[in-house]
């Protein structure tokens, strides 16, 4: 017998003497270890104590019959499959379907022919190989599933401390300044996302707004979120790369020109195939003046004090995709009770059920119907709102805002 075959202990149950032996004589000669039982409760009882791979089991018995003792066989706890052989005179098709019915896998006919035995446990085995070679199969999958679960809950812990981590890039939601306030939105549609919204101070008459969509999702988009949120930092002016070194302080760049700065640090520096949408705008406290420059970003909003709303723009080429790309600024004016709104395309994009995008129509109507809002309400109803508008469904992209408030010079 192969040492690698599927079947090696085979138990032999009849209760005539004579056709045991020759039964386990013919099994003998295959090379099988071979256990014999004169009746099916003794039979039953080895089977508890003893690991069988094949049983050879007469159907008339008294007491336990071969079919009660194929079903309680079948019932035992197992690890693997054993294979069940009925001897039988029976041959009318109802009798084999209850054996069949019962638990039997093959019936061999009596007086048993040595070379049909053969033939009937070869069957047997190669049954036996393919239930066993899908088990180690079976096996190695858990196993490797197991493994892949584990990697999945320590990737899965590492991307909620990221998520932690990018949402501390946007530590203040919101920022009064007098004449003018402006609120935050940031939203990732994942564990973490590629947007990033920000403010910082560039002198005590102008502020600094920016938001920026880098293309894709997941880790390798949030990383250059990471760096971007780090060229517009507050706390390293130095570093800030709208601001120029003037005399002792600092000086703001015009925003076409941080738009142009951005875009050969990405091209010609970072060497990445990430590419980013961006609206910067400087925004006047004074006088409510507010230049701003569009590279590839949604149209941004302004809502005047009496409702009704604007957008501006002309869309501009992406940061980070053309080299020498060109961008120009454009300015609008605010006066007390106006607001302006910058906002990421997970929000002008967002699809209804059927798939109809909500555009700028849908942005000028959400915003109409809560001019009443101000600050993070207005955000929040807005996403309400939004979500209402999806149909409920989680937003597949990015959402994320900026909101700037005017309301004119405090003496």
């Amino acid at each position: 017998m192969d040492s690698g075959s599927a079947i090696r202990r085979v138990l032999v149950v009849d209760d005539s003497r004579a056709q045991r032996r020759l039964v386990c004589s013919a099994l003998l000669r295959l090379g099988f270890q071979v256990a014999e039982a004169g009746s099916g409760a003794e039979a039953l009882a080895h089977c508890r104590d003893h690991p069988v791979d094949l049983i050879v089991s007469d159907w008339m018995m008294p007491g336990m019959d071969g079919l009660t003792f194929c079903r309680a066989f079948r019932a035992l706890p197992r690890d693997s499959y054993g294979y069940f052989i009925l001897l039988t005179s029976k041959s009318e098709k109802d009798e084999v379907a209850r054996g069949l019915d019962a638990g039997a896998d093959d019936f061999l006919a009596k007086p048993v022919d040595p070379g049909e035995l053969r033939a009937r446990v070869a069957a047997g085995e190669r049954i036996l190989g393919m239930e066993r070679e899908l088990t180690e199969k079976n096996r190695l999958i858990g196993t490797q599933l197991r493994e892949i679960q584990t990697l999945y809950d320590s990737l899965d812990r590492d991307l909620i401390e990221a998520r932690k981590l990018q949402q501390s890039l946007v530590r203040d939601r919101f920022r009064n300044f007098g004449a003018a306030s402006v609120s935050l939105l940031l939203r990732p549609s994942g564990h973490v996302g590629g947007d990033l919204v920000g403010f910082f101070q560039i002198d005590r008459r102008r502020v600094g707004l920016y938001a920026v969509d880098v293309s894709g999702h997941g880790v390798t988009s949030a990383i250059l979120t990471a760096r971007i949120a780090g060229l517009f930092s507050a706390a390293a002016p130095d570093q800030n790369i709208a601001l120029r070194r003037h005399g002792a302080g600092h000086r703001g760049r015009a925003p076409s020109e941080v738009a142009d700065a951005l875009n050969r640090l990405l091209l010609e520096e970072m060497h990445t195939d990430q590419y980013l949408t961006l609206l910067y705008a400087e925004a006047d406290l004074a006088t409510g003046r507010v230049a701003l420059v569009q590279a590839g970003h949604p149209h941004p909003a302004v809502q005047r004090a009496c409702g009704r709303v604007e957008f501006l723009g002309a869309g501009g080429l992406p940061v980070g995709l053309v080299p020498g790309a060109r961008y120009h600024d454009v300015s609008v004016g605010l006066r007390p009770g106006d607001r302006l709104i910058l906002m990421s395309d997970g929000i002008t994009e967002c699809p209804d059920p059927s798939g109809n995008q909500l555009g700028e129509p849908g942005i000028a109507r959400l915003l109409g119907a809560n001019h009443a809002l101000s600050g993070p309400r207005l955000f929040d109803a807005l996403m309400w709102d939004l979500h209402g508008f999806a149909g409920g469904a989680d937003f597949r992209d990015d959402v994320s805002g900026v909101l700037w408030e005017y309301r004119g010079p405090r003496p």
